[in-house]
């Protein structure tokens, strides 16, 4: 036995040096090809730090009232500056029930659009709307932001702000011609452990962050199948059926993206993406519906986790992952790993620092630190936050820093070149998937202006 692995090993190395270092270097290079995508012409001018006119009262017009819409006509309701003047779903009951809770709050009650699947189109067109609010279902964010921004409007859209490479340039080119801002709500940014660690590692005190992770993992199985109280139409199951990716990358990504200063400083050079099979929806439909029922003999596309790896031209590596059909506790991750400390919020929120990382700061330590670096828009506005709710009150914050920088003249904290580089992590995932995790670029929608951008600052609302 020792003799046959020794002639073996002779017999390897003798053939791995008659294949010749050359010809190894052109294996690798073939082997970590990169998928590259084309990228479309310019067709205006650059958005990055775009300030607009001040407006004195930002008048919105909100369109798709479900779960996130009708919040959102509640918490902006509690945010100075705003007037509510137009809302729109496809669903007249909804329109009449947003107009209550405007009326309610002795507020003039808003133009409703609810005449068909285009009513929408009505509402952008609107002279008296500055904002256009975008809660529908995802297919329709891209086609409302765009519509608005050619009327003359600003844009918001829940996220994913696209879902196709296609969406994503259409968002930056129609930005970049009109000169309108478009901002991802992306509602994950402005969370409090979210908001203390950017002042942290703003501060250095996780030295250089070279790692990061974040997720979207949320058993949806039940959501997706309600036929009377979950989606319009059902529309994510759709998703479920044909896709197969990180299809809600945002949350997860949308704070350590800031954090790590991509777009501003380092951007996304490549990716690579991996599923696991599909299992967890099809077990939910037997248990659920039966073994012979529709929903059980339906093929269903999309993996139960997939798992998304990042590379930053700095160097830095970001981790995201996406499951929404195992039943497993919510987690977002929301890991940092600096040269001098880390941070982690899910299952518990720890830091542990230098020259002790190998333990978790114990919790008078961690309360200090946590008091110390509290950011500054959780101190002004955190507690009206807690008490108007959305998402704990980060969606609140949310909220009140867009309206603030309208009426104040200032660039929006996420811009359409975050809104499109965070979703095109969409499509990228599956292209990736689709080719064995081959690594696929990620495009620079900024066209170079990320070299010389300045990383988001600890920002205020006075």
């Amino acid at each position: 036995m020792k003799t046959s692995r020794r002639n073996f090993l002779k017999t390897a190395a003798a053939g791995v040096a008659a294949i010749g270092l050359s010809d190894i270097s052109s294996i690798a290079s073939n082997l970590s090809s990169t998928i590259k995508l084309p990228e479309p012409a310019r067709e205006g001018q650059s958005v990055m730090g775009l300030a607009c006119e001040p407006l004195k009262t930002v008048r919105i017009g909100l369109i798709g009232l479900g779960m996130r819409g009708m919040e959102g006509v509640e918490r902006l309701l509690n945010v100075e500056g705003v007037e509510i003047v137009a809302v729109c779903d496809i669903v007249p009951d909804r329109v009449a029930q947003a107009k209550k809770i405007v009326t309610e709050k002795g507020r003039k009650e808003p133009a409703g659009y609810s005449a068909g699947e285009d009513d929408w189109m009505k509402l952008c067109e609107r002279d008296d709307v500055d904002l256009v609010y975008s809660c529908t279902p995802w297919s329709l964010h891209t086609p409302s932001a765009v519509y608005a921004m050619n009327h003359g409007k600003h844009a918001a859209i829940e996220v994913p702000g696209a879902t196709t490479l296609e969406e994503c340039w259409e968002l930056v080119n129609t930005a970049e011609k009109t000169q309108r801002h478009c901002m991802m709500l992306e509602n994950c940014c402005y969370d409090f452990f979210e908001l203390a660690t950017l002042n942290m590692a703003r501060q250095g005190v996780f030295g250089d962050i070279m790692h990061a992770e974040g997720a979207y993992i949320h058993d949806l199985r039940w959501l997706k199948f309600d036929k009377t109280n979950g989606y319009w139409d059902m529309w994510r199951l759709q998703y479920s059926k044909w896709k197969n990716g990180n299809l809600y990358p945002t949350h997860g990504l949308g704070p350590v993206a800031q954090i790590m200063d991509i777009n501003r400083g380092d951007r996304m050079e490549y990716l690579t993406s991996m599923s696991t099979n599909q299992v967890g929806m099809s077990l939910y439909a037997i248990e659920k519906f039966g073994p012979d029922s529709p929903e059980a003999r339906q093929r269903y596309t999309l993996g139960d986790m997939n798992t998304t790896l990042i590379r930053t031209f700095g160097g830095k590596t970001i981790m995201i992952q996406h499951d929404t059909t195992s039943p497993r506790p919510y987690s977002r991750i929301h890991l940092l790993s600096g040269t001098k400390g880390v941070a982690r919020k899910w299952p518990s929120q720890k830091i542990a620092l230098e020259p002790t990382a190998h333990q978790w700061l114990k919790q008078d330590a961690y309360d200090a630190l946590m008091k110390e670096y509290e950011h500054p828009l959780s101190r002004q506005i955190g507690e009206k936050a807690r008490e108007v709710g959305g998402h704990g009150g980060m969606d609140f914050i949310m909220d009140y820093r867009l309206i603030y920088s309208l009426r104040n003249g200032l660039p929006l904290d996420q811009d359409v070149y975050d809104a499109a580089t965070w979703s095109s992590i969409v499509p990228l995932s599956e292209i990736s998937v689709g080719n064995r995790s081959n690594s696929v670029s990620v495009p620079d929608f900024t066209r170079s202006a990320w070299e010389t951008a300045k990383p988001w600052g600890i920002v205020t609302v006075g």
